[in-house]
C-alpha cells in the first residue's frame, strides 16, 4: 500500500491558519470530520489530547504528528497540513512546527495499514525530504513527493535485503572453513572503537503508530553511520516485531530501552541497560548508542521481579507521583471487585425486601458478592497490589497477608493501605540487604527469602503496631462520621460530591471514591451516607450533558447531541466518565457547571441523611436508599443545575 492511499488530497490544508497547538488540532480534526473519515470528532478529539497528555508528538524539526487510534475513525487518514507563519506545538526542541501530519488509525487497523503509518513515520526524519515538502504548492505535489520518496525507499530496501541474502550466503561457506573458535569475538566490548560493536534496542510508545518507528529508523541510522551493529525491536500497534533472541541479548554491549510505555524487561537481566523516553530514541540516538556500545549504563537486575518495567523518566515526578501511582495501581485492582461485589450485593438487597432473607437467591448473592466472596477481597487486593508496585512480584503475597490480616481486624481499609505500602517497601530494604549474598543464592531471593523475610516482617508490625493504631483511628473516624451533625455532614458531603466531578475519573474522582468505600467496608456496609454522597456526585456530571444536548440543541454540533443521548444511560449507572469528552473539548465551562452541581447533589444528600447501602449502581440501587425519593431528587437537582449553567454559558455554534 501507499502512503499516499491514506494521504488524501481532499483533507490536505496547504495553509494551515491556526498559531495555537490546540487550535491546528482543532483545524485538522474539522478536515477529518468534513470528509467523513471520523464519525466523532469529540471522542477523536479526546484521544489525541490523550496521547499528548503522555508525551507532545511535536518531535522537533518543524514536525508534530497528533495521532490517535479509536473507534471514532471510520478509515485510516493521514491528514498533511503546512504552516507558513508555524505553531507553537510544546516540540521536543522547543521550535514551531510547520508541518503536520495527523494520523486517524480505527480500533481494528489492519496490518497493511499500520506499516504504511509506520513507513511514513520513518520518512519523517529525513530533513531534505521536509525541505521539500515545505516547498510544495498544492496537494498534487505533496501526493507526487511522497509516491516518488516511498519508491526510492523500497528500491533501497530491496538493494539492502538483497546484500544481506549474498553476505548469509558467503558466511555460510566460510563456516565451513574456518574454526568456530572466535564466536565470543562478536561480543562487542565497544569502548576500544571494535568494528564488531552489537548493540539491541526496543522502541515504543503508548500508542504504537509514530514514535515508535521513529525511533527505530534514527537508531538504525546513526548506528550506521557510527559503523556500529544494531538490531531493534518495536512495540507497536501490531504488537512486538523483530523480537530480539535470546543470542542477540547474550552478545551485545549494552541494551537501549526507548520507550513510553511498559516492556518485558526480564530477559535483560544482567545486561546494561539505558532505559529513556522515546523521544530521545529520535533525537539522542548518538548519544544512546555510543553509551551503550561502552556499557556506560546501569546494570539491570530483575530479581523475580516484575517482567515489565516503565522508563525510568516515569520516575522523575517526585515522591508525591510515586506513591499516587502506587496507591492507584492498588484503587484500579480492587475496582472490579468493588464493582462486581457491589452489583450483586445491591441486587440481593432488592430480593430481601421482596422475598425476605431466607430467600435461597438472596443467600446466594450475599455469599458471592458480600463478605464471604467478592467483597472480602477489596483490602487484599488493594494492599497487595500497592506492594507489587512497589516491590515487584516478591512484595505481592506479603502485602495480600497483610490486607487480609487488616479485614480481619478493625483497621479496614485504613489498615490495608499502611500493609501495602509496608510490604512493598519491605521488599525493597530486603533486596538491599542480601544484596552481599553470594550470586549463587540469586535464585533463592524471589522465591524464598524475599516471600518468607517480607511476610514475617509485614505480620509482625501489622499484629503489633498497625493493626492497633489503625484499628483505634477507623474505629474513631466511624463513630466521628455517625455522630457528625447536620451542618458538618453537607459540608463533607458538597466536599465529597464536588470533587467527583473536578477530573471525572482521576485523582480527585477516586480518592473520593475510595474513602467512602473505606466508611462503607469499614462500618460492615451499614453506612452508605458517604456512598450517598459520591454516587450522586458522579451521576450529576453525564446527566448534565444529557440535558444540555437535549435542552440548548442550537450550542452543539449533531454528533455532540448523539453522544449527549448515551450520557442519560451513563449518568443513571454512574458511570461518571461519559462526560469525559466534553470536559476535553472545553473544560472550562463544562468541568465548573459540574462540579457546582455534583457538589450542590452531593450536600443534599448529607441535609436529606441519605443512606445508599451499595457501592455501585447508581439509578438501579436507589431504591435500597433509606430516602430513595429524595436520593433522585438531589440527583435531578445536581444534574438540572449543570445543565442548565453550561447551556446557558456555552457559545452558540458559528452559522457556516
Amino acid at each position: 500500500m501507499r502512503i499516499t492511499d491514506l494521504m488524501i488530497q481532499d483533507t490536505m490544508i496547504m495553509d494551515l491558519k491556526a498559531v495555537t497547538k490546540e487550535a491546528a488540532i482543532d483545524e485538522l480534526i474539522a478536515s477529518l470530520a468534513a470528509s467523513g473519515r471520523i464519525n466523532d470528532p469529540v471522542l477523536f478529539k479526546e484521544m489525541i489530547l490523550k496521547r499528548e497528555a503522555e508525551s507532545s508528538t511535536g518531535i522537533g524539526g518543524g514536525i508534530a504528528m497528533p495521532h490517535a487510534k479509536t473507534k471514532a475513525v471510520n478509515e485510516p487518514t493521514v491528514v498533511f497540513a503546512k504552516s507558513s507563519k508555524g505553531v507553537e506545538f510544546e516540540a521536543l526542541d522547543g521550535e514551531a512546527a510547520y508541518v503536520f501530519f495527523m494520523i486517524a488509525a480505527p480500533e481494528g487497523a489492519g496490518n497493511t495499514h499500520l506499516r504504511t503509518l509506520a513507513a511514513l513515520s520513518r520518512l519523517l526524519i529525513d530533513a531534505e525530504f521536509i525541505g521539500k515538502l515545505m516547498d510544495t504548492k498544492t496537494p498534487e505535489e505533496v501526493t507526487e513527493l511522497f509516491d516518488t520518496k516511498q519508491a526510492e525507499e523500497e528500491a533501497v530496501k530491496a538493494e539492502k535485503e538483497a546484500a544481506r541474502i549474498r553476505e548469509e550466503a558467503k558466511k555460510e561457506t566460510e563456516k565451513h572453513e574456518e574454526s568456530g573458535s572466535h564466536s565470543e569475538a562478536a561480543i562487542s566490548t565497544g569502548a576500544d572503537g571494535n568494528e564488531n560493536a552489537f548493540v539491541v534496542a526496543v522502541t515504543a510508545c503508548p500508542t504504537g503508530i509514530a514514535h515508535t518507528f521513529m525511533a527505530e529508523d534514527a537508531l538504525k541510522k546513526k548506528a550506521q553511520e557510527m559503523g556500529v551493529e544494531i538490531r531493534v525491536e518495536t512495540n507497536g500497534s501490531e504488537g512486538a516485531q523483530n523480537v530480539l533472541t535470546e543470542e542477540e541479548i547474550r552478545r551485545a554491549a549494552g541494551v537501549i530501552i526507548a520507550a513510553d510505555k511498559n516492556v518485558e524487561m526480564a530477559r535483560f537481566n544482567g545486561k546494561p541497560v539505558l532505559q529513556r523516553p522515546v523521544s530521545d530514541g529520535i533525537r539522542k540516538s548518538e548519544e544512546l548508542i555510543r553509551k551503550a556500545v561502552s556499557g556506560d549504563a546501569p546494570i539491570y537486575r530483575s530479581e523475580g521481579g516484575a517482567a515489565a518495567t516503565q522508563p525510568k523518566d516515569a520516575e522523575k515526578g517526585g515522591i508525591g507521583k510515586k506513591v499516587y501511582k502506587d496507591l492507584m495501581n492498588g484503587i484500579s485492582h480492587m475496582l472490579p471487585f468493588v464493582v462486581g461485589g457491589g452489583i450483586l450485593l445491591a441486587i440481593s438487597f432488592l430480593i430481601e425486601q421482596l422475598a425476605g432473607e431466607d430467600h435461597p437467591l438472596f443467600q446466594l448473592l450475599q455469599t458471592i458478592g458480600g463478605g464471604d466472596g467478592a467483597f472480602h477481597f477489596l483490602i487484599p487486593v488493594l494492599a497487595g497490589f500497592i506492594a507489587l508496585s512497589i516491590g515487584d512480584r516478591p512484595a505481592l503475597m506479603p502485602g495480600m497477608v497483610g490486607g487480609l490480616m487488616a479485614l480481619n481486624s478493625n483497621s479496614g481499609f485504613l489498615g490495608g493501605l499502611a500493609a501495602g505500602f509496608l510490604a512493598g517497601y519491605v521488599v525493597i530494604l530486603l533486596r538491599k540487604a542480601f544484596a552481599g549474598l553470594p550470586r549463587t543464592l540469586d535464585g533463592l531471593k524471589p522465591i524464598l527469602l524475599y516471600p518468607v523475610v517480607g511476610l514475617l516482617i509485614t505480620g509482625t508490625v501489622m499484629f503489633y503496631l498497625f493493626d492497633p493504631f489503625f484499628s483505634w483511628i477507623n474505629l474513631g473516624l466511624v463513630d466521628i462520621l455517625n455522630n457528625l451533625g447536620t451542618g458538618n455532614a453537607v459540608i463533607l458531603g458538597l466536599i465529597l460530591g464536588g470533587m467527583m466531578s473536578i477530573d471525572m475519573g482521576g485523582p480527585f474522582n477516586k480518592a473520593a471514591y475510595a474513602f467512602a468505600i473505606g466508611v462503607f467496608t469499614s462500618s460492615g456496609n451499614t453506612n452508605g451516607a458517604m456512598m450517598a454522597a459520591v454516587m450522586a456526585g458522579g451521576m450529576v456530571p453525564p446527566l448534565a450533558i444529557a440535558l444540555a444536548t437535549t435542552l440548548f440543541k442550537h450550542k452543539f454540533t449533531e454528533q455532540e447531541r448523539k453522544s449527549g443521548l448515551t450520557n442519560y444511560v451513563m449518568g443513571l449507572s454512574f458511570i461518571t466518565e461519559g462526560a469525559i469528552p466534553f470536559a476535553a473539548a472545553d473544560p472550562l465551562r463544562v468541568l465548573t457547571s459540574c462540579i457546582l452541581g455534583s457538589a450542590v447533589a452531593g450536600g443534599l444528600t448529607q441535609l436529606w441523611s441519605i443512606n445508599v447501602p451499595a457501592p455501585h449502581g447508581g439509578i438501579f440501587v436507589a431504591a435500597l436508599a433509606n430516602h430513595a425519593l429524595l436520593f433522585l431528587l438531589a440527583v435531578v437537582i445536581g444534574a438540572v443545575l449543570s445543565g442548565m449553567l453550561l447551556g446557558m454559558w456555552k457559545k452558540p455554534l458559528e452559522r457556516k
